[in-house]
Order: structure tokens, then C-alpha cells, then sequence
């Protein structure tokens, strides 16, 4: 199993690189990238071509992963197919940049979850809506995915529309647990930290 940061996101709503906000004396990325490091497995950062410069001067080259430009998909399913295309033996552990509130006991838990009834995917339900962008997809539900894209059978490219195709098993948020899935958006977002 790799961990996959995904940082590969425009920002256009916080209008700056969500991944390089400052969280005390780390970035977000680097924060994300902790934690799962923690979980003892390797861990890889999914960027897109822009913000590779930047993200070179933080992590070491080979730990980034960037878009791979012949996916004409947009948004976290392309961060994923993209490390899966490099990874493709692998099941992938993904944690959003953006969720600086996770814990890593949750995503052990997670990772125990998974070890113990492997699916497809496995990942949270919070009030009957996926959190799709801390989960893990196992290898094979990425290849079928990636099918579904080369055979231009992928109708949509949002997570909620790829889990639709997947058999997925999921984990209730129970209310000790939501404040770790808010993700921050915008600037005023920033003003709940």
C-alpha cells in the first residue's frame, strides 16, 4: 500500500496552492505527508505540472508523483489514476492536502479496516455523503476504473461518480470524528482554524 497526498487541486477558490499554506512550521502538504508516513508505509505527493517547482524546493523529487498529461480528466481522479498508472500493483491510501484536522489514529483505524475486509474501496460515510478524498482503492478497482476511462465508458470524472462504479464498503463519521473531514476552501474558511 503507498500513501498518496493529494495536492494536485487549482485552489481557485483559496487563490493560492492549498498544499503550501502554512500550518505552524509545516505545509499542509508536509503535515499530510507526516501522517502517513506514520503508518509505516511509503508515501508519494500527486501534483500537477505548475506547481512541481515549488513543491521540489519542500519534498524530494522522486516523491512526487505529477498529472499524467494523457489523462483528460480533471480533479483528485486524476491525481489517483495517475499515481496508479506508476503504481499499478498497489493499493493507495489517499489523504487530501486540505484535511489538516485528520488524525492518524483515524487513518490506522482505516488502514486496520481495510487489512481485515479488503474491498474495493473503503472509505468514510459523513451524513450519508462519501468522503472519497481519505479513503483507500485497492489496485484492481483502479484498473477497472481506468478501463472505464480508455473505453470513454466514464461519464464523469468526480470521485462520487467513480465510487458509483466500484463495489465500496464504508465507515460511519461518528461525531467525535467529523471535525477531522472539514477541508478548507477559501480564505474565510481559514478564520475556523
Amino acid at each position: 500500500m503507498i500513501g498518496v497526498v493529494l495536492s494536485g487541486g487549482q485552489s481557485l477558490r483559496m487563490g493560492k496552492d492549498k498544499g503550501m499554506l502554512q500550518n505552524g512550521q509545516q505545509t499542509w502538504a508536509q503535515q499530510a505527508f507526516a501522517k502517513l508516513s506514520s503508518l509505516q508505509n511509503p508515501v508519494t505527493i500527486s501534483v500537477n505540472t505548475l506547481q512541481l517547482p515549488i513543491y521540489q524546493t519542500v519534498f524530494s523529487t522522486s516523491s512526487l508523483i505529477i498529472d499524467d498529461p494523457a489523462l483528460s480528466i480533471g480533479g483528485p481522479l486524476r491525481g489517483i489514476l495517475s499515481v496508479h498508472l506508476i503504481y499499478p500493483k498497489e493499493d493507495l491510501l489517499v489523504l487530501a492536502c486540505d484535511m489538516i484536522n485528520m488524525e492518524v489514529d483515524l487513518l490506522g483505524f482505516l488502514v486496520q479496516q481495510y487489512e481485515d475486509n479488503p474491498a474495493d474501496a473503503l472509505v468514510f460515510m459523513n451524513e450519508k455523503q462519501y468522503e472519497p478524498l481519505c479513503g483507500i482503492y485497492s489496485a484492481k478497482a483502479l484498473d477497472k476504473i481506468y478501463a472505464l476511462y480508455m473505453n470513454q465508458e466514464l461519464r464523469k470524472h468526480s470521485m462520487k461518480y467513480a465510487l458509483d462504479q466500484l463495489e465500496v464498503s464504508h465507515l460511519p463519521v461518528s461525531e467525535k470524528w467529523k471535525a477531522y473531514f472539514d477541508n478548507y476552501n477559501t480564505l474565510s474558511d481559514l478564520n475556523n482554524l
